[in-house]
């Protein structure tokens, strides 16, 4: 499958290019500073794209397939750049998708997207982020929406509690766990429509998206 990914410089989408590449498919990474772009092919990416979500990247679309949605402010921005790329930049997105007819997408959002009220810190990133996932999910596209909690840069655990909704947070997650989750739910059937929250727990990771 050819895979694109925007905002393909990320730490967890960096991950991810590897992650996919191992699994067979071919990335095109969407970054906006074309000094990363011999990073990212040494990490697998096939091709690069130089694209902002701020103005027009129709043209990263050329081919695909299917777009991992890996895109963000974080959370320690300002409201008016969460909503240009977390918000405005999610919805073009999902719009360019509809528009050339790439029917899969899968979007890597937030733990506490549920309730942004619970979170006064970074409410306005929640919000922006729960916004965006419900655009998603109106839309006629083939979707998985993966919230994952708090990141680290540990070592892939391999081992998850996925839930729709985790009410104990009792644990973080590795980036690398979150690119293995997000390279294998762009083609697994059983994710389609889903929508689920991520920490590392107890489970095996194969066995964690089989039975949820």
């Amino acid at each position: 499958m050819r895979v694109l990914i925007i905002g393909a410089n990320g730490q967890v989408a960096r991950h991810t290019i590897s992650k996919l590449t191992e699994a067979g498919h071919t990335t095109v990474a969407m970054i906006r500073d074309p000094k990363k772009a011999d990073e990212l092919k040494a990490l697998g990416a096939q091709e690069v794209v130089v694209a902002d979500l701020e103005g027009d990247f129709e043209y990263a679309y050329h081919g695909v397939e299917a777009v991992i949605f890996a895109a963000g402010s974080g959370g320690h921005t300002g409201a008016d750049k969460t909503i240009l790329i977390d918000l405005w930049g999610a919805m073009k997105a999902i719009d360019t998708a509809e528009r050339l007819g790439v029917k899969r997408f899968v979007m890597l959002s937030s733990m506490g997207t549920v309730d942004p009220d619970k979170s006064d810190r970074i409410r306005h990133y929640l919000v922006a982020k729960k916004l965006a996932d419900d655009h998603l999910k109106r839309s006629s596209l083939t979707y998985t929406i993966v919230r994952p909690g708090s990141l680290t840069n540990e070592s892939a655990k391999q081992l998850l509690k996925l839930e729709s909704e985790i009410q104990v947070r009792d644990n973080t997650i590795t980036r690398e766990d979150v690119a293995t989750v997000l390279a294998k739910v762009v083609d697994r059937e059983n994710m389609y429509g889903k929508t689920f929250e991520i920490l590392n727990g107890n489970v095996q990771m194969e066995q964690a998206l089989d039975i949820f």
